[in-house]
């Protein structure tokens, strides 16, 4: 029976699962992910568990934060003066917010969670939502295509942008 190996079309379904047992990502909601190995379009270590499955194959991976989303920053949570938001944008806890960051010369929008507010200033936490987590991945793969894919599928599930 074929394994998946290094440049392999794969087509799976997974969920993903928080410590406290939430599912906070299923294919049952997105749909099969397909992705091509060694395209770097998912996690290193969820790739890595999909290497050598056989078709109708399940397996049940935990990655440690640094390896999943990456280790909680508290340098990535500032105040920012309100006034950068300007007067008609309702701002609340929780929400997140596409913020321009210059980064070595290039303005990009990131994704910044508000976590506090006032009157005068907005604390985001510019975290990925998932840092710090260790995330449970219960994977099925579906069926493997030894032709190239492109990237996921279209898909945006376990780390695919």
């Amino acid at each position: 029976m074929q394994q998946v190996t290094e440049n392999d079309s794969v087509t799976i379904v997974y969920d993903g699962i928080l410590p406290t047992g939430e599912t906070f990502e299923s294919a049952k909601e997105t749909g099969p992910l397909q992705f091509q190995m060694g395209s770097a379009s998912v996690l290193p270590a969820f790739e890595q568990a999909v290497l050598g499955m056989r078709v109708g194959q399940t397996k049940t991976i935990t990655v440690p934060p640094k390896d999943a989303y990456g280790l909680r920053d508290e340098g990535l949570v500032m105040p920012v003066p309100r006034t950068n938001f300007g007067g008609g944008q309702e701002i609340r806890i929780g929400m997140v917010l596409g913020m321009k960051m210059d980064q070595e010369g290039q303005e990009h929008t990131v994704p910044a969670t508000v976590i506090d507010l006032d009157d005068q200033t907005v604390t985001v936490d510019f975290n990925h939502p998932l840092a710090g987590q260790e995330i449970t991945y219960q994977i099925t793969l579906v069926s493997i295509d030894t032709q190239p894919a492109s990237g996921c599928g279209g898909k945006s599930g376990c780390g695919c942008g």
